[in-house]
């Protein structure tokens, strides 16, 4: 009785440190757009949202939609902007015999619109596949399937290092483990890491998101299971084909999704729920919703509060089109794709 005690202390503690981080007004000028993507759509929930920019300037969003998460009408749908940037009603374009999870896109400069999903009755069920598009997303190829044991992207964008595709991947059947697989530039050969994870007890890490340093350093920051527990880092010096054991950072994990993208100015920004808090029964608040920056990606300050309180403000994709603006989306209380547009340009150093 007086161990549960000392831990709802020790959970509301932390909840409150985190949660109070000071996120400087003055950032709120970088903030230039907060929108919805649709207010009425032919579904009753979505989630998972992930954003790409075409070559023409236009951005897609694609995300899961139907009944709930992991019901069998769960299928991938996508917006698109137009030239004004006003954004097309959702559209259909991939579903199958059991629910479709976690879209990916990816632009390959110069090459296809990739977009990665999932189809299965549940994680470990995965089946992995892709559909391409060669004209920003107006239309798309058939059904691919990966390679036996690929799963491709879990949540996060890959990068591009040399003449390959670096994909952070991760399972999850009797253990969170988290791996990297890689392809050539048309996502048509691929190999993959062992597990960084498999042999360290109680380290279970999902869905990493790649970060790219100066020197060809890569950084991996990874969600971790543990309710009460930190998020994962791990480091490549070898363009992804071997990776550090993950180790704790300072930042707290709510087990939800996150991402994080590299600026063209070598900073880093981290979009997060920065919350540990869970309870008694397991279950960590995906609210509130925030950005964090980093000059070397292991210092994090707060940056800005995207979203506060009640619902669910969840599993951000982020990334930095070619006008410098960086791009948000996420999900918001089950019941739409929020878009959250920054100017950089705006940020004054404090």
């Amino acid at each position: 009785m007086f161990k549960h005690f000392k831990i709802l202390i020790l959970t509301g503690l932390a909840c409150a440190s985190c949660t109070k981080a000071h996120y400087p007004p003055e950032n709120k000028v970088c903030l230039i757009k907060q929108e919805f993507l649709f207010d009425n759509a032919p579904f009753r929930s979505c989630h998972a949202a992930t954003v790409a920019e075409s070559d023409d300037g236009r951005l897609v969003v694609a995300f899961f939609g139907g009944t709930s998460e992991g019901d069998k009408d769960c299928c991938i749908w996508i917006c698109t902007t137009d030239s004004d940037g006003k954004w097309s009603a959702p559209r259909k374009v991939a579903s199958g015999n059991a629910p479709c999870w976690n879209p990916v896109l990816f632009k390959v400069p110069g090459g296809e619109l990739l977009l990665f999903y999932k189809v299965g009755w549940s994680i470990p069920q995965w089946e992995a596949c892709l559909i391409r598009s060669t004209d920003g997303g107006v239309s798309w190829s058939s059904t691919e399937k990966l390679p036996d044991g690929f799963i491709g992207p879990t949540k996060n964008k890959p990068v591009i290092v040399g003449d390959k595709i670096v994909y952070g991947s991760s399972t999850e059947n009797r253990k969170w483990m988290v791996h990297f697989e890689m392809s050539d530039l048309e996502a048509r050969n691929w190999t993959k890491t062992p597990s960084i994870n498999e042999n360290i007890k109680k380290v279970s890490i999902i869905q990493p998101s790649i970060l790219q340093h100066a020197g060809g350093k890569l950084q991996a920051i990874c969600r971790a299971k543990s309710t009460f527990g930190k998020l994962y880092e791990t480091f490549s010096y070898n363009g992804g084909v071997s990776w550090s054991a993950p180790a704790r950072t300072a930042l707290p994990s709510n087990n939800s999704g996150l991402d994080a993208v590299t600026l063209r100015d070598g900073r880093f920004l981290l979009a997060f729920n920065l919350t540990s808090s869970g309870g008694m029964d397991g279950k960590a608040p995906r609210t509130p919703l925030n950005i964090h920056i980093s000059e070397d990606g292991k210092q994090w300050k707060p940056f800005m509060l995207l979203e506060t309180g009640s619902g669910e403000f969840s599993y951000p994709s982020i990334i930095q089109s070619s006008d410098a603006l960086v791009h948000i989306v996420y999900t918001y209380k089950r019941k739409s794709i929020r878009h959250a547009v920054v100017d950089m340009s705006r940020y004054k150093e404090l």
